[in-house]
């Protein structure tokens, strides 16, 4: 009882680290529960990118802005050229 008072624990910190990295909680909480292993899904998570440290880029067809590993833009799904320049990430404007 004890194992999986930890696991879930464990799963719980590993979502919120992931959240702040602005990932989905849900996802890295069930990389948490499905690794079995206590902690090692949240040092999973530490060691996971900062999704706001990603250089981004402008979409030609609507101008939504997406990370620059994007291929396709989320809004309206277009495919998209390696641009010549980026937008800084939205960690370098704080």
């Amino acid at each position: 009882m004890e194992y999986l008072f930890v696991l879930g624990v464990s799963a719980l910190w590993a979502g919120l680290l992931g959240r702040s990295k602005g990932s989905s909680f849900f996802i890295w909480f069930f990389v948490a529960l499905g690794v079995i292993i206590p902690f090692l899904g949240v040092l999973i998570a530490v060691l996971y990118r900062h999704e706001t440290d990603e250089v981004r880029r402008a979409c030609p067809t609507c101008g939504k802005v997406v990370p620059l590993y994007d291929a396709i833009c989320t809004r309206c799904g277009s495919e998209l050229e390696f641009p010549e320049v980026g937008i800084e990430p939205a960690s370098a404007r704080r």
